[in-house]
């Protein structure tokens, strides 16, 4: 038999198919990576693998996986960076 196969189903008729999540996480976490490594700041860079961690979490495994990696190692960086300057512990903000 010669069956065709389904389309898969477009995000018009279906919105839960998309979920933003994981892109808004990547692109908070490059941001956040930025001003950890430009800044020094350790509680950016920290913000930064947070959101590279949801950005993991949420997404799909059918998504390329390179964007999400460079993402995580530029966090983590951040954070290496920041202690390797000034290896103190975070001050309490109050």
């Amino acid at each position: 038999q010669n069956r065709r196969k389904r389309p898969p189903p477009t995000t018009e008729n279906n919105p839960t198919l998309e979920d933003p999540t994981p892109d808004y996480m990547n692109l908070l976490g490059m941001i956040f990576s930025m001003c950890g490594l430009m800044l020094k700041l350790k509680w950016c860079a920290w913000i930064a693998v947070y959101c590279s961690f949801i950005s993991f979490a949420n997404s799909r495994s059918s998504e390329d996986t390179k964007q999400m990696m460079s993402s995580f190692m530029l966090s983590i960086s951040a954070v290496v960076m920041s202690y390797l300057q000034n290896p103190q512990p975070m001050s309490p903000p109050w």
